[in-house]
């Protein structure tokens, strides 16, 4: 292996992102010794902020969204770390909710580089490591962390949690995390420490992981039991803990059981929150690429929703929220998924709502093609057609959609962080 070449202080963001992705013989490498000792020695493993950490199969982003942007509304200043990005690297970090400056990455970068010696990184651990950085330059109130992958092993997990999250247990990630949710949500549950909360969104989480948290003496609290929440109209919902009742709350646009497992870990929280951040924060959290809506123009674009779903679990949870918002239009579904998830397990979920497809090559190293998605597409699956990339699928599928005005179609877009990041919005 060649040994990569060190950028100046003065290089671009790209040229120390090539350089990170070289410096690891693997993208993944489960263990925290090697990123907990770089951490030490830049003293980031301990803060005064509260620390959130949110782990799951599903609802990661729409979770951190929810907690940053009730937090903010209360007040508080926040830093967030998130993987992956969307459409540039500057989106996995937010101070107060803004991105950072390139520069900023840049620095965080190097102070990483010069602090590691002869210890190996992964991309993933070099830019967890350079998040936690740039959040412990500043007195900032809380620390909001996405867990990547699982959560014991994660390098996220190098900080201890005050209140750990778990929006989710499913299958995913096989081949680090294991084949069945049990071993799954133990490895997710890897976030809990003793004597502190964790805030389990997760309604069927297995038993055995509950009791086993227990006996080491972990806060737990989890839905269905420790908290509650229900509609109570078409566009209200209450929430309901030992300590707290919230009633005619407004229904986010985000996912609403991310929303009941935030206010739970507010709840738990040394931060107090109002009822009016809560409220404001729920009416304006958005996150891109998560049911995030597109409007059309009426000539040209038909309108568009962009979600990342790609899994059985978050594609049930789609169509779900398709079938409710939009009852009565025709969805056609622009979709490109990475070769190793669950294509048909995915395709048979969002398969009820959709009634044609445009199957679309991703070009990345994992990326499937399309003619191996409509492989695995459901055999009652009709209307469809293979593209070699997302935008073309993506055109055509407006195409068509523009002759069929009358049935209001909606063009999804879904399948991979890949997929929808190639969708330009400018929001």
């Amino acid at each position: 292996m060649t040994t990569p070449v060190k950028p100046s202080s003065s290089a671009g963001l790209n040229a120390w992102l090539s350089y990170l992705e070289q410096l690891h013989p693997s993208a993944i490498d489960m263990g925290l010794e090697r990123v907990k000792a770089v951490a030490e020695r830049l003293d980031l493993t301990s803060t005064n902020a509260q620390v959130f950490t949110v782990a799951g199969t599903n609802g990661k982003g729409s979770t951190v969204r929810y907690l940053e942007t009730i937090l903010r509304c209360a007040g508080y200043s926040t830093g967030v770390y998130i993987s992956p990005h969307l459409h540039h690297y500057a989106e996995r970090v937010r101070i107060n909710a803004e991105q950072l400056a390139e520069n900023e990455h840049v620095a965080a970068f190097a102070a990483i580089d010069e602090a590691r010696g002869d210890i190996s990184l992964t991309y993933f651990e070099f830019g967890t490591l350079a998040a936690l950085w740039l959040m412990k330059q500043r007195e900032l109130d809380a620390w909001i962390l996405e867990v990547g992958l699982g959560g014991r092993l994660d390098a996220v997990n190098i900080i201890d949690a005050d209140v750990a999250l778990l929006t989710s247990v499913g299958i995913d990630h096989i081949g680090f995390l294991g084949d069945d949710r049990t071993g799954i949500a133990r490895e997710k549950a890897g976030i809990f420490r003793p004597q502190r909360p964790a805030i389990v969104g997760e309604p069927d989480f297995p038993e055995v992981v509950a009791n086993a948290a227990l006996a080491q003496a972990v806060d737990l609290r989890r839905v269905g039991k420790d908290f509650h929440y229900r509609m109570t109209g078409v566009s209200t919902w209450q929430f309901r803990d030992d300590n707290n009742f919230l009633q005619e709350l407004p229904l986010p646009q985000l996912p609403l059981p991310n929303a009941a497992t935030t206010i739970a870990a507010l709840a738990a929280s040394k931060l107090p929150v109002s009822d009016k951040a809560i409220r404001e924060g729920l009416s304006q959290a958005r996150e891109p690429g998560r049911l995030q809506f597109l409007a059309g123009d009426g000539k040209n674009r038909v309108d568009t929703l962009l979600d990342v779903a790609h899994n059985p679990h978050a594609a049930n949870y789609l169509v779900q929220a398709l079938l409710n918002r939009y009852p009565q239009r025709e969805v056609v579904a622009v979709v490109g998924m990475l070769h190793d998830k669950d294509i048909a397990g995915t395709l048979a979920a969002l398969q009820p709502a959709v009634s044609r497809w445009y199957f679309a090559s991703l070009s990345e190293p994992r990326g499937a093609t399309a003619a191996q998605l409509l492989e695995q597409a459901p055999s009652d699956a009709t209307n469809t057609e293979c593209f070699d990339s997302v935008l073309a699928a993506y055109e055509k599928a407006h195409h068509d959609a523009l002759s069929k005005q009358s049935s209001q179609p909606l063009v999804l877009v879904c399948g991979s962080f890949y997929t929808v990041g190639k969708i330009p919005t400018t929001e």
